[in-house]
């Protein structure tokens, strides 16, 4: 009797209102492009390693993974160690099973409570308390009962609660997309920077041969007379010059790898095989730009915080019904015996009870922590907009830099050829007389400085496709494998 009006209790309960908002998702942002400017069909193109040009194409849609694109065995590779021992994603695995564990746990206020009570007590009782005090009496009482009690959510704060605990699985859910993607990105970051100190380092070295074939020469040209004294110390100090940038660009070719290293979940001393160069990475010739209405589907940042504005929304609706009644059905079975065989056959004993509670005065305390929760509501709207507005900002970054950077590598692919020529020129003139030793060392400076830059604008090309991966989102929703390959560890 007292299970089968509870059931109906909590049909009711159920069946009635929830108070507070009901969350919608926010509509995307009626905008139909990223720049003012209509975006170009396609970037300029340089004749060298990584200037190819590349095609913009609307609404494309993004691999999971994206980085498989630029066909690097060394980078898949590194990219898979990664996302199988690096500990941030175990972190963000563990968090998201702790969020799904609290609804499981939050879903149990739907049932009604049951507990079982049993008690065991040996008494000696005077017979003075009945008139008879020259007899005792001595026995055993036992006592057992079954409770039952159920909060009826009439105007479903319980609802609201949980609808708050869900949203916060759904943000640890992108909290993981998130890290995953910040991983994989940070990746690809690192080992594009790596190719790209090699191929400086081995820009530098080819400039300090040169420089000093050519110290070689004034040396020689010294000595038979040719030359001054002046010509051979300046030659010197810039050779000196050149070799000081060197030391420079190896300690960050080994700090980027004690980098990937630590990426890949490993100690320093643990040192990863693989190693990158500009040469070895291709560059993706179609380019994916998401629709504007698209991006707040697919950045994890967005949806995350999303998830949290739907949080705000539910702790309003609980902090509403606070300040409703609050109705409690209870119930009991038990009975109180002399031997302990007839506890589950004597008559027994029950109760079925209903229970109300109105809060009428608390100090302002459940008016303020409604206006609390709604001011925090106000709050996760206004980061939303914010975080919507960042990820628009990322994707016109990326795009204004693949636009400007290919043109730039262009450029710098012509000033170091125009430079290599007015070296060439500028040695035979000075080994024929025409011009004095400072216009030679000037034209070195600016060959030496074209050259670097030129491989620095390559590497450029490669980091901004991948930022651009990166601002549209990742291609989460096209991947399966850290939510299925998700370790079950204690």
């Amino acid at each position: 009797m007292i299970a089968r009006l509870l059931a109906v209790a909590s049909l009711l309960a159920l069946a009635g209102c929830a108070v507070g908002p009901d969350f919608k998702p926010p509509a995307a942002p009626a905008v139909s492009g990223y720049t003012p400017e209509k975006q170009m069909p396609d970037t300029a193109s340089a004749k060298v390693a990584g200037g190819e040009a590349q095609r913009f194409v609307e609404g494309k849609d993004i691999p999971g993974q994206w980085w498989t694109l630029f066909h690097s065995p060394a980078l898949d590779a590194l990219i898979k160690e990664a996302l199988k021992s690096n500990p941030s994603l175990d972190a963000a695995e563990a968090t998201l099973r702790q969020a799904q564990e609290n609804v499981a746990a939050q879903k149990g206020v739907f049932f009604p409570s049951i507990t079982g009570n049993l008690s065991s007590t040996r008494e000696k009782i005077s017979g003075a308390a009945f008139g008879n005090p020259k007899s005792s009496s001595i026995f055993t009482l036992t006592s057992g009962s079954l409770n039952m009690s159920y909060v009826l959510d009439v105007f479903g704060g319980e609802r609201r609660q949980l609808e708050s605990v869900e949203a916060q699985a759904t943000f640890q859910r992108y909290q993981l997309e998130a890290a995953y993607l910040t991983l994989t990105s940070n990746v690809v970051a690192a080992a594009i920077e790596e190719a790209s100190l090699r191929a400086q380092i081995a820009a530098t070295q080819e400039i300090i041969d040169a420089e000093t074939q050519q110290l070689d020469v004034l040396q020689r040209q010294f000595n038979l007379g040719g030359t001054s004294r002046a010509a051979v110390l300046a030659q010197q100090a810039t050779l000196n010059q050149t070799q000081a940038t060197l030391p420079g660009l190896q300690k960050q070719l080994a700090q980027q790898r004690v980098l990937l290293t630590a990426l890949a979940g490993r100690f320093p001393s643990q040192e990863i095989s693989q190693t990158f160069d500009l040469a070895r990475l291709e560059l993706p010739q179609e380019l994916p730009v998401s629709l504007p209405s698209r991006l707040v589907e697919q950045r994890p940042d967005i949806q995350a915080a999303q998830a949290t504005l739907h949080e705000a929304s539910a702790q309003v609706g609980v902090a509403t019904a606070n300040m409703l009644p609050q109705i409690t059905l209870s119930g009991s079975y038990g009975n109180t015996v002399l031997d302990v065989g007839q506890l589950f056959s004597g008559p027994g004993v029950w109760s079925i009870g209903a229970g109300l509670v109105q809060p009428i005065f608390k100090g302002g305390q459940l008016l303020h922590e409604k206006r609390a929760a709604e001011a925090a509501y106000d709050a996760a709207a206004a980061q939303y907009r914010n975080t919507v507005i960042t990820a628009f900002q990322n994707v016109a970054d990326a795009l204004r830099a693949l636009q400007s950077d290919a043109v730039s590598l262009a450029a710098q692919l012509e000033a170091e050829r125009s430079a290599a020529d007015s070296l060439a020129i500028s040695r035979t003139q000075y080994q024929a007389g025409a011009i004095n030793y400072s216009t030679l060392l000037s034209a070195e400076t600016t060959y030496q400085l074209a050259h670097i830059n030129r491989v620095i604008a390559q590497a450029t090309r490669f980091s901004d496709t991948a930022a651009l991966f990166q601002a549209l989102g990742g291609g989460w929703w096209n991947r399966s494998d850290v939510a299925d390959a998700a370790p079950k560890r204690p």
